[in-house]
């Protein structure tokens, strides 16, 4: 399919993937894949999370950022290379920078419930103890997104050709990232690096990312032909994009399109933003070989094999995340 160039992004409903009915879930199937191969994102509705949910957790993350810093560095391990807890202001830069992004962020990783060995390779989670509900607030709203995230990888395995449940055992437990982002307040933009900006371009590493509604404009998607276009959901909906490991895993095929927060103007920059993504990662040995049907001589091989868990290890340390 050739880009259309769209203005906009696709609005999508995951209850016609789940309805039963064979034609609204082949309608979803068809028009997902298109958006993927196209411009990488879809706005989602009936995606499981509800107002009250969402509320709530906003407002426990809310409270989290509004204490002082040094209550927040108590929640920080430089030693887990920001797998789990609090990720302090300027730690993380896009790909090839060296400025870091104006936010700060809190990771709330996999809960192993069953007697998976994985669970090893895992970190505790780490809770603030200060706020009593978020806990349960981001736990239930990770495995709500988590739920959402396996039907659409199950429609994108049947675009691909793929038995519907291709990434159900690759995803079982899988590394995926609850990430509350702060992006704080600037009182005085002359104080910062000109550079600095909420989040640079950048492609995500995962597969998908699913995220809930920002409190407030500035994610842009770069289009095909370099064009910035802004990204808004309505208030029931989520953004879900590609990343990087889907791309790499399709030679391709599927887009994991640039996008990045832009700072908003000037008199406004000593205003918060609040997002909340949820990074949809595998378990670290899943192969991110290219599927073999995905490479065609018009489309030949362009990465070398490596599996989920050296490509992330990677990303860390160009992230800043991760020491070599």
């Amino acid at each position: 399919m050739q880009d259309q160039l769209l203005d906009h992004i696709p609005s999508l409903d995951l209850a016609d993937f789940r309805s039963g009915d064979p034609e609204r879930k082949a309608r979803f199937v068809q028009q997902l894949g298109e958006a993927y191969q196209n411009i990488g994102f879809v706005a989602l509705k009936n995606h499981g999370l509800n107002d009250e949910q969402t509320k709530q957790l906003y407002a426990d993350v809310q409270a989290f950022f509004r204490l002082p810093d040094e209550a927040k560095q108590r929640y920080e391990k430089p030693e887990l290379a920001g797998q789990r807890g609090y990720i302090s202001k300027g730690k993380e830069h896009a790909k090839g920078r060296n400025t870091g992004d104006l936010k700060e962020f809190y990771h709330v990783g996999q809960e192993v419930q069953d007697e998976d060995p994985i669970k090893s390779e895992y970190p505790d989670n780490i809770w603030p103890e200060e706020l009593s509900t978020f806990k349960d607030t981001a736990l239930t709203t990770y495995r709500t997104l988590e739920s959402a995230g396996k039907d659409v990888l199950r429609a994108i395995a049947l675009y691909l050709h793929l038995p519907e449940n291709y990434f159900d055992d690759k995803v079982k437990n899988g590394n995926s990232i609850l990430r509350p982002i702060h992006y704080f307040p600037i009182e005085d933009p002359d104080a910062v690096p000109a550079d600095a900006v909420r989040a640079a371009e950048h492609g995500d590493i995962n597969l998908i990312t699913l995220l809930m509604g920002a409190s407030a404009d500035g994610l842009q998607v770069k289009r095909r032909d370099g064009k910035w276009i802004p990204i808004t959901a309505l208030p029931d909906q989520i953004v879900v994009n590609v990343g990087d490991m889907l791309q790499r895993l399709t030679n391709g095929v599927l887009k994991s399109t640039i996008h990045r927060v832009v700072n908003p103007a000037r008199e406004k920059m000593n205003t918060s933003r609040f997002s909340i993504p949820f990074f949809m990662h595998p378990r670290s040995e899943m192969s991110l070989a290219a599927l073999e049907h995905c490479i065609t001589p018009d489309n030949p091989k362009k990465e070398a094999d490596i599996t989920a868990g050296e490509f992330l290890n990677e990303r860390l340390i160009e992230l800043g995340l991760k020491k070599k």
